[in-house]
């Protein structure tokens, strides 16, 4: 008889999941899926083009209902767990049903972030997240409203692109002195804040919320000198949380996210975790690629074979509007480390690339991200590229040792 699996959560990391045990344990487990939003898994990362009007609600859908129906899976949508009872190897859903698991994965993501700024509960103050948030931006957005976003990371400067290209008169506050400054050098970043300012975008750095103002509705935003920016809504994109308030509750070992060690699993040994809500060697992924690398692994330990998740290296890629954005390993030349760059400013390129006793530890590419996935390679293969140093900023088509690349003559 299967055994019962349980995965509380049905974002990215989750769909994932269940794709991998479907190749490598199909029929082992009798599984259910358990999401709080009713409709089926999306891409989160397609919401700013969502909200931009570029593409529709259909196009972010992972998977069809006929995917899940015909791996077997068992699909409760619209239905939050409320609790996990260890002792009983059950969990709780809202509204009164209980159900059994031999096995239970957490895949509950994270919380955007939301500082209690004072007048933070005034109509109008809202986060970047989902769907539903989506529909009432663009509703803002399509009548021209005045639209504050907090926030200059990765998901600030999406909520930002979208809500300009839906109609909004959008302003970017940065607490900082640079964009994505956990990603970009400052010329990287001086360059990326220049495109985004000639979508019609207004940017300000250095900028420190001190609260809003209004009375039965948003209507400005104060910063710390006394300036009051005008606003019909203000979102909110700091950043997010790890969601493991289940985990916590349940007396499963919670730091920042749900601890994990390198097979996913918990101090429980039926409770299991990945995605945002994970952290594991003392890190926590706000990325969706070390979720996939975390549900390959937990999805192999959970087929009967040995599996080691041993950490992801971040890379972040973005794209507004023909404004490419890549970034992967060190971004800054510590010590003992050297750098090679091409710039070309009048073409609104930048591309650097860090490198230590010979090989590729990080590079910052901005303009033009021709080449990402090549110089990905390089950094987590730890290879000598002494021999391709000059040609290093023009892309891929050359030969290290015995490993040629696309382009190299035979």
């Amino acid at each position: 008889m299967a055994e019962p699996l349980i995965i509380v959560g049905k974002g990215m990391a989750a769909t994932r999941l269940v794709d991998e045990l479907s190749q490598r344990a199909l029929g082992r487990y009798a599984i259910a899926v358990i999401g709080a939003e009713d409709r089926l898994a999306y891409n989160r990362v397609l919401l700013s083009p969502l909200l931009a009007g570029e593409i529709a609600e259909p196009d972010i859908e992972l998977k069809p209902a006929a995917w899940w129906k015909a791996r077997g899976v068992s699909t409760l949508y619209g239905r939050a767990v409320s609790a996990i009872d260890r002792a009983a190897k059950t969990v709780a859903l809202e509204g009164g049903l209980n159900l059994p698991y031999g096995k239970l994965v957490l895949a509950t993501g994270s919380k955007p972030l939301k500082p209690p700024f004072p007048g933070g509960d005034l109509p109008g103050v809202a986060t970047f997240r989902d769907t539903a948030d989506v529909g009432m931006m663009r509703a803002y957005a399509g009548r021209g409203a005045k639209i504050v976003v907090i926030g200059g990371g990765l998901l600030g400067l999406e909520a930002a692109y979208g809500l300009s290209r839906a109609g909004g008169q959008v302003t970017l506050l940065h607490l900082v002195d640079r964009l994505m400054e956990r990603q970009l050098d400052a010329e990287g970043a001086a360059l990326l804040a220049s495109a985004i300012r000639a979508l019609g975008i207004t940017v300000r750095l250095g900028a420190a919320t001190k609260g809003f103002v209004g009375t039965d509705k948003i209507e400005g935003v104060e910063l710390s000198d006394g300036e009051v920016i005008p606003a019909d809504l203000v979102v909110i994109a700091i950043g997010v949380r790890p969601n493991a308030d289940l985990a916590r509750a349940a007396g499963v070992t919670v730091n920042r996210g749900i601890v994990v060690d390198d097979g996913m699993g918990s101090d429980d040994d039926s409770i299991f975790a990945i995605g945002e809500c994970a952290e594991h060697r003392g890190s926590v992924y706000g990325l969706v690629e070390p979720a996939y690398d975390q549900a390959r692994v937990l999805a192999t330990r959970l087929a009967g074979k040995p599996a080691v998740y041993q950490g992801s290296l971040l890379s972040t890629n973005l794209k507004v509007s023909g404004v490419g954005v890549f970034s992967a390993g060190e971004f800054e030349a510590g010590e003992g480390a050297e750098t090679v760059v091409l710039r070309d400013r009048l073409g609104g390129i930048y591309r650097k690339f860090v490198l230590r006793d010979g090989r590729l530890v990080g590079c910052v590419l901005v303009g033009d991200t021709q080449g990402a996935l090549f110089y990905l390679g390089l950094i987590r293969s730890r290879q000598d590229i002494s021999a391709i140093r000059a040609d290093l900023p023009f892309g891929e088509p050359y030969c290290i040792g015995d490993a040629c690349r696309v382009g190299e003559a035979a």
